[in-house]
């Protein structure tokens, strides 16, 4: 086999196998959330009746680690007694997934600093989906979920 016909054809296969890393079955979320522990929230909010502060709660109290990540808030240094960072990569240490409280239009800024933090995972909450933003991540080798609430599925694992 030709070496150009030989590198084609791997292309065409690493084209293919990022779909791979788009995560929707309930079999994929649970393999996915049994393997994630620490969790930094991008858009995470200080107002208790908010789903950017409750969802990420819920998680906590399910045994993750929330590193909150807001966008907002200048002013905060600490929010759920935690240190508040600015971007993802000034998060130190590993981070299993990226739990993102973002609009859809907002979420490409946020792309490439997800990508160099090197997350496991990215989880787009419910109402949340932004298919090429997804298919960056995808590529990079970070698997996604999208339009899917994190609390529902921690309570659908009995969590």
């Amino acid at each position: 086999m030709s070496h150009q016909l030989e590198q084609s054809m791997t292309t065409q296969t690493d084209g293919a196998n990022w779909r791979d890393h788009l995560i929707e079955s309930p079999a994929q979320i649970k393999n996915l959330l049994d393997s994630t522990h620490r969790v930094a929230v991008l858009g995470i909010k200080p107002d208790r009746a908010q789903p950017a502060f409750y969802v990420p709660e819920y998680a906590e109290n399910a045994g993750m680690e929330i590193v909150p990540v807001p966008v907002y808030y200048k002013e905060l240094t600490e929010m759920m007694g935690k240190k508040v960072y600015r971007k993802l990569v000034d998060v130190p240490g590993e981070i299993d997934m990226v739990n993102v409280f973002r609009r859809p239009k907002d979420i490409p800024p946020h792309v490439d600093d997800i990508i160099a933090k090197k997350p496991k995972s990215v989880w787009f909450q419910l109402g949340i989906r932004n298919d090429e933003a997804a298919e960056k991540l995808a590529r990079a080798g970070i698997d996604v979920v999208q339009d899917r609430c994190l609390l529902v599925e921690l309570r659908r694992l009995g969590r």
